[in-house]
Formats: C-alpha cells, sequence, structure tokens
C-alpha cells in the first residue's frame, strides 16, 4: 500500500508527532476527482469500531462539526473529523484512508463511482503514544 502527501514514519528519535490521519494514492486520487465535481470537501467517521469502516465524504461545509467532533488532521488538504465518542475508541491508532470497489454510504460523494472510502488501522507505538500524549492529541 503505498500512502501519498503524508509522512507515515513513527515518532522515534524525532520527537515529530505522528500523523492520526493518512491517505493511500487511491484515496488522494479519488478526493482529487471527486473535487473536480463537487469543490472543496471533508471527511467525518462517525460509527465503525474497526478496519473496513467507512467515513462519509460531503462537500465542505456541508456537514456542520461541532464540539462533539474531533478534528484528526487534513488527508492531502482535507479535514477528516470524528465524533468524540468514535474518537475513544480509535485514539491510540493511526487510520489510513483507502478506497475499495463498492458501494459506501448513502450520503457519501464518491457512491456514483462504484468505489467506496475505506478504513485500514494500526496501533500506534509506544513512542508514538507518548508523543501523542506531549502534543495533547490523545
Amino acid at each position: 500500500m503505498q500512502l501519498e502527501g503524508q509522512d507515515r514514519s513513527s515518532a522515534s528519535g524525532t520527537g515529530a508527532t505522528p500523523q492520526q490521519v493518512l491517505a493511500t494514492e487511491a484515496a488522494v486520487e479519488l478526493m482529487a476527482k471527486l473535487h473536480g465535481k463537487h469543490g472543496e470537501l471533508m471527511f467525518h467517521q462517525s460509527g465503525g469500531c474497526c478496519d473496513g469502516s467507512s467515513p462519509m465524504c460531503y462537500p465542505r461545509g456541508e456537514f456542520m462539526t461541532g464540539d462533539s467532533d474531533v478534528l484528526l488532521g487534513d488527508v492531502a488538504g482535507v479535514p477528516f473529523y470524528m465524533s468524540k465518542s468514535q474518537f475513544e475508541y480509535w485514539k491510540h491508532t493511526q487510520l489510513i484512508l483507502d478506497v475499495v470497489p463498492g458501494r459506501g454510504g448513502m450520503f457519501s460523494l464518491e457512491g456514483p463511482e462504484g468505489v467506496r472510502f475505506l478504513i485500514r488501522s494500526r496501533i500506534f507505538t509506544d513512542e508514538e503514544i507518548r508523543a501523542l500524549r506531549a502534543a495533547g492529541r490523545i
């Protein structure tokens, strides 16, 4: 799996805070295609407990975020939010946004493309967890 536009390196020896969300090349390409059709985008993950969950992709500003949401970061310039309650389950995990054939959520922009966004994940190392805690991210 090739990751685009993000540093997937651990915090080991660098003091850097690891990215909490990344994207594969396929996801970045689909985001560019959707941006061409719909303008600025955003993601929101409000459910799902494990790999294979599908975040929703919306035109930016169409889904209202608030105090019950956490901004995990930007994926190729697209903000990725998660509900706070969901974040409690995922905070020790780096999310990797990918694309697979199939249908996603009914309101997610990629639906008509015959593909869906999908979350893959990996558990942060102990050192990465310490860096995230030190940065106030978890």
